[in-house]
């Protein structure tokens, strides 16, 4: 019987050693590096760079284009997850819920579900180049061409350091709720229609039926959805290193920490200050990641 337990540890432990490996050598080894480099003045090139503590933490602290990147991914982790998940909830409310009988789907609700999630299959570059297009100053932009042929002044969507930044949140949103939308339908499509038909009896309305059955019983789904697009709001890259004028401009109006890690270690090879900044950047997002799973804990609703 002990033999038999050993030998049942020990296939066990085999299968298991592997994967526990691979994550130690490819995830937590680099992590470990990088916050070795982070108190280096490590600029690529050296073999052996110098250790200098925390004097890149200290120098983070009076860099001005820094924090105007952390205001853009604080700006983000607030605007996107709230603005993406009451849209995506509207749009799968409807197409679940909102058809006549007030139990079902309106008409040709599958073929919405795959016109709100064509947007994710396409790279994020893609996205970022197409809407450059859109956003063009001239006649030829998408959204500017109607304005200027009505007589109306061209807004600078990637000009102008006001619009800019709102310019680049709504590609984000635009890009997520699809996915986000396909994600609340199908939590909803696990909710028994005896639920949503036995509070119509009771005389609820589309709103009663929205605020007390579909959200307390997405909320785990919901709760998943906003972590995760706070993840998205803080590790943004491409769209604004692709989309925007000098990635991250115009005047670092839409500049963010990712961008910054990107330009200071590539551009000005700077690769002990940019590790601190990705140091900074991994806190921010465990820690955003903790305190969203903990404040949004609830007692969960049996159905």
């Amino acid at each position: 019987m002990i033999f038999n337990r050993y030998r049942r540890g020990l296939f066990i432990t085999s299968f298991l050693a592997a994967p526990v490996i691979l994550y130690l050598v490819y995830v937590i080894s680099p992590y470990i590096q990088a916050f070795y480099i982070a108190m280096t003045d490590w600029r690529g090139v050296t073999a052996t760079p110098t250790f200098i503590g925390l004097d890149n933490f200290k120098r983070l602290l009076s860099d001005g284009t820094f924090w105007k990147a952390v205001t853009h991914n604080g700006a983000l982790l607030v605007l996107l997850p709230l603005i993406t998940i009451v849209i995506a909830l509207f749009f799968a409310f409807l197409l679940n819920v909102g058809g006549a009988q007030g139990t079902t789907g309106i008409r040709g609700s599958k073929f919405y579900r795959v016109v709100f999630f064509f947007p994710q299959v396409l790279a994020v570059a893609v996205v970022a180049v197409l809407f450059q297009q859109v956003f063009r100053p001239d006649g030829s932009g998408m959204l500017n061409g109607p304005l200027m042929a009505l007589g109306v002044k061209p807004i600078g969507f990637l000009s102008d350091p006001g619009v800019a930044f709102w310019s680049v949140l709504g590609v984000m949103v635009w890009q997520a709720v699809g996915f986000y939308v396909v994600l609340f339908s199908a939590g909803l499509a696990s909710i028994p229609r005896d639920m949503f038909e036995a509070a119509q009896i009771d005389g609820a309305g589309r709103v009663s039926l929205f605020f007390r059955i579909t959200l307390p019983l997405l909320w785990d789904t919901v709760q998943v959805a906003w972590v995760y697009l706070g993840i998205l709001a803080l590790d943004v890259f491409a769209i604004v290193w692709v989309m925007t004028d000098q990635h991250g401009g115009p005047d670092w109006s839409t500049t963010v920490m990712a961008a910054e890690i990107y330009r200071n270690a590539f551009q000005y090879f700077r690769f002990g200050y940019a590790s601190a900044l990705g140091v900074v950047m991994f806190f921010f997002t465990v820690g955003f990641a903790i305190l969203s799973l903990r404040f949004s804990r609830r007692e969960r609703i049996e159905y």
